[in-house]
């Protein structure tokens, strides 16, 4: 299995459930990979040093079953709330802050427009967007070359 820091990985049953959803699995060993929510301390980050100035929301329609999701907004290290990605964090304790959204409960793998999305969805990625500060361009609602609907 993968190793180095992953502060938002779920080794529960709710981690169990993202990876069957999403076929998480290794091609060559079958091994399971890691999962967990969406990060956005990290991702904020890798979008800063990386000049990104739009992201693509891969897999959206593996998050259809779940009534709640949750966003990374901080973390908690040594009793402290932090915003910004701890120095050396694959050493320090690190504890997510989560922010609850809920879940659509729906099928979006047939929509073919961002207008046609979930109310709830559409909330979710806005926050994404406000929180990040870079437009999620594209979302992906399947594993079809036609399913990537712009939000341009």
């Amino acid at each position: 299995m993968g190793s180095g820091p992953f502060p938002t990985e779920l080794e529960d049953a709710t981690g169990e459930e993202l990876r069957r959803a999403g076929s998480e699995f290794g091609a060559t060993t079958g091994r399971p990979r890691r999962c967990g929510w969406i990060d956005l301390v990290a991702l904020r980050f890798a979008c800063m040093i990386n000049g990104v100035t739009r992201i693509v929301m891969t897999k959206a329609d593996v998050l259809d079953a779940f009534g709640e999701l949750k966003v990374c907004t901080a973390y908690t290290v040594n009793g402290q709330t932090t915003t910004e990605i701890p120095f050396q964090m694959n050493r320090l304790p690190i504890e997510p802050v989560w922010q609850s959204f809920p879940g659509w409960k729906s099928d979006i793998t047939s929509l073919k427009n961002y207008n046609t999305l979930p109310e709830e969805m559409r909330a979710y990625i806005a926050f994404i967007n406000k929180f990040l500060g870079v437009k999620c361009a594209y979302i992906s609602n399947g594993p079809g070359r036609d399913q990537l609907i712009e939000n341009l």
